[in-house]
């Protein structure tokens, strides 16, 4: 028994930071430990992808920073074709994404589905992609400081 409320307060305290930090945004009870073993534990809804779907994902930048970004995605996706960002309001949800994964996918960067959602794979994309702009990131799908350094820095000389 003492283990049992062991292991709850350890998934907790790990559900707070990773809410805290933003991992698990939008996540909720269905991830909860059943409150008695005769109640059967809840599924995720749909996994992780589910959930980052529907988040906003700037990456440590700030509305301003985004703004810039999705200009830069709507003046890109004129040039090579590709469907835009959506609102340029700096909320970098899920159009935004599609609009960066397109990006990066025109230029090689990229070679997942065109979902939208802020993956390992996503991640190196923008690696690659900040590295051509003069970052020397390593591409490892880890949004670190570091990357998110290198975002911020790139994306604030881009204006609408």
């Amino acid at each position: 028994m003492r283990s049992k409320i062991m292991k709850r307060a350890c998934v907790t305290a790990a559900t707070v930071a990773a809410l805290t930090a933003g991992g698990l945004a939008g996540a909720g009870t269905s991830f909860a430990a059943p409150a008695s073993s005769s109640v059967p534990a809840a599924a995720p809804a749909e996994g992780a992808e589910a959930i980052g779907v529907l988040a906003v994902n700037n990456l440590g930048l700030d509305t301003a920073h985004a703004r810039s970004w999705q200009c830069l995605l709507r003046d890109r996706a004129i040039t090579f074709g590709f469907p835009g960002p959506g609102t340029i309001d700096g909320q970098l949800g899920t159009n935004s994404w599609k609009a960066a994964q397109n990006l990066f996918k025109t230029l090689g960067y990229y070679s997942d589905s065109i979902d939208g959602i802020v993956g390992p794979n996503t991640i190196r994309g923008l690696q690659r992609y900040l590295n051509l702009h003069g970052a020397s990131l390593d591409v490892d799908g880890i949004a670190g400081p570091a990357t998110k350094s290198a975002f911020w820095n790139f994306a604030g000389t881009h204006r609408c």
